[in-house]
């Protein structure tokens, strides 16, 4: 037995070396105790027996009754690591004992802009479109290309919703000095160099849209037919959030008209069926859901757990993980069953 605070880690469907460097992981040892933290399902039984005594809960997704809750004494967070607020957890009895919950969707931030950044390049670039056109020998030598082609430079950049994945990719943009505009009605500021506007004025001025709202009830369909329409003819509109916030299939009829591109990395069903017509599509950029499956593309979650693990046990209010905020967490609870239930 030890006095080091507990945490209890059933991070599976996560593997263990997806979240932490190793250095990362011997220092959260140093100054806690680790039950857990195997790559398989931890039993809920030994969750049920140790949850008494830990002070944190890491969990892909994390399922503890408000019974199991109110016997948690020194539970201090409980802190998801699939990316947002699932099903399973009594949250108002976690707020109510003032537990924090806290989510991992940031430190997703660094992966999925660095593919952001690559698919506006690759889309206004056409790159994927000729790399195709030389299988069949119609590539377009030294051809500008301007009805589909854009530089990045000086381009104007709608963000819809202005979170940390969107702030990470402007500002791996700004080397291009894009015109970078934002709709989010939860902000009132942000930045200098970022003008906010409403959803209308960005789709029809902005040449590439980005989606990257929190899925939630309220953005189901943001991006509706109408805004859609109203996108300017060769807009690239990339998905990086879900495919939730948009109206999917009119997003693809306007590639298949020629409007627009889209690159996406998410799809209303997953996995794509083979005999889906949108592997067939024209102007797409399709990504099997990979915008943060790269090596080592998730271990800022394993830093940011790390330093919240510190900050709590010092008694510090900062936090680099997201918090759960209790006016919005059943909404973004009911997008992730949505979601899942696709």
């Amino acid at each position: 037995m030890t006095d080091k605070p507990l945490i209890v880690m059933d991070q599976h469907f996560r593997h263990l070396e997806e979240l932490f460097r190793p250095e990362t992981y011997d220092a959260l040892a140093d100054i806690c105790r680790i039950e857990g933290g195997q790559n398989w399902p931890m039993d809920p039984g030994r969750i049920d027996d140790l949850i008494g005594e830990a002070t944190f809960h890491v969990a892909a997704f994390p399922r503890l009754s408000a019974e199991q809750i109110g016997r948690a004494k020194n539970l201090r967070a409980v802190i998801e690591v699939a990316g947002g607020f699932s099903e399973g957890l009594a949250y108002d009895t976690c707020f109510d004992a003032g537990v924090e919950v806290l989510s991992s969707a940031p430190g997703f931030r660094q992966s999925v802009a660095e593919m952001t950044l690559a698919m506006a390049l690759a889309g206004g670039r056409g790159l994927v479109r000729e790399h195709e056109a030389f299988r069949n020998g119609s590539e377009h030598w030294l051809d500008d290309r301007p009805e589909t082609d854009f530089t990045l430079y000086g381009a104007k950049v709608g963000f819809i919703g202005f979170g940390q994945i969107a702030r990470e990719t402007a500002r791996l943009m700004a080397p291009f000095a894009p015109d970078v505009m934002a709709y989010d009605p939860f902000l009132k500021d942000a930045g200098a160099d970022v003008t906010l506007c409403d959803l209308k004025t960005l789709v029809e001025q902005c040449r590439v849209v980005v989606m990257a709202a929190v899925p939630s009830e309220e953005t189901r369909n943001l991006l509706n037919a109408k805004l859609i329409q109203r996108l300017q003819k060769g807009a690239l509109v990339i998905l990086i959030s879900r495919a939730w916030c948009v109206d999917f299939p009119a997003l693809i009829a306007a590639t298949e008209e020629g409007r627009i591109c889209v690159a996406t990395d998410v799809f209303p069903k997953e996995p794509l069926v083979q005999g889906d017509a949108l592997r067939q599509a024209r102007n797409v950029i399709l990504s099997p859901h990979r915008a943060a499956a790269v090596p080592g593309g998730r271990h800022l979650i394993g830093d940011m757990i790390l330093a919240d693990v510190r900050a709590i046990l010092g008694g510090r209010p900062e936090r680099q993980l997201k918090m759960a905020n209790p006016a919005q967490v059943a909404s973004l609870v009911a997008a992730q069953k949505g979601i899942q239930a696709a």
